[in-house]
């Protein structure tokens, strides 16, 4: 009778206001980590001068940092510099940062992929640099980042639940407060909360299974 009235119509709702701040936040940072990865990935291939370095040793610190340290930064240590967010931007700003870094070294690896022969083709051709780079180069690494990049995303998403830890009203921030009123409500609350994140992560689990499956085919 406990597991019933755990999935009251109350509880369920409250779950369901935590799934819509859990896709809120990773909805944000996956926008924004692409952006500013993309870029940072493109500092890298292109190897400019100090900046490719300087950017390679930023992106290596972030790398080998845990998310939950990067998730207090935002949150603790940045109003000592006069930065202050809310949970909710301290979230998006943390997911940003170590995103971005993951990213990077996808779409770095991504333009690898494609043969130098590709670029000195399109160069032979009359194109410029940047042309060869945007007509031909990148459309070629794009079919190969895809898979890895919607992958990254999916690890996103569980990675929100990291954010419970400054109170960010999620998903598992708002199980804990159901369960926490009533200890009867613990197994429910797990099984729902498995449900929410198993339903989005295998959606896009499948997606990313069938571009593998056409990267293979083309």
């Amino acid at each position: 009778m406990n597991y019933v009235e755990a999935f009251s119509w109350v509880n369920i709702r409250f779950l369901l206001d935590g799934l819509l701040v859990t896709v809120e936040v990773a909805v944000l940072s996956i926008i924004f980590s692409f952006i500013i990865g993309s870029l940072l990935g493109l500092v890298r291939y292109l190897k400019i001068p100090v900046a490719s370095k300087v950017v390679g040793l930023l992106i290596d610190l972030i790398r080998n940092l845990p998310l939950l340290l990067i998730i207090f930064f935002t949150y603790f240590a940045l109003p000592q510099i006069g930065i202050r967010l809310d949970i909710f931007w301290s979230a998006i700003t943390a997911m940003t940062i170590f995103e971005s870094a993951m990213l990077s070294e996808i779409i770095r690896a991504g333009l690898n992929s494609v043969p130098k022969g590709q670029t000195e083709a399109g160069l032979s051709t009359g194109l410029t640099y940047s042309q060869t780079l945007l007509f031909i180069v990148i459309p070629q690494a794009f079919k190969a980042m895809v898979p890895p990049i919607l992958s990254q995303f999916i690890s996103l998403i569980k990675d929100t639940s990291l954010a419970v830890i400054i109170s960010l009203p999620e998903i598992t921030h708002n199980a804990k407060i159901i369960y926490g009123q009533n200890t009867d409500y613990v197994i429910p609350m797990f099984i729902a909360m498995a449900l929410m994140y198993f339903t989005i992560c295998f959606a896009l689990s499948r997606v990313v299974k069938r571009l593998k499956l056409g990267v293979q085919l083309n």
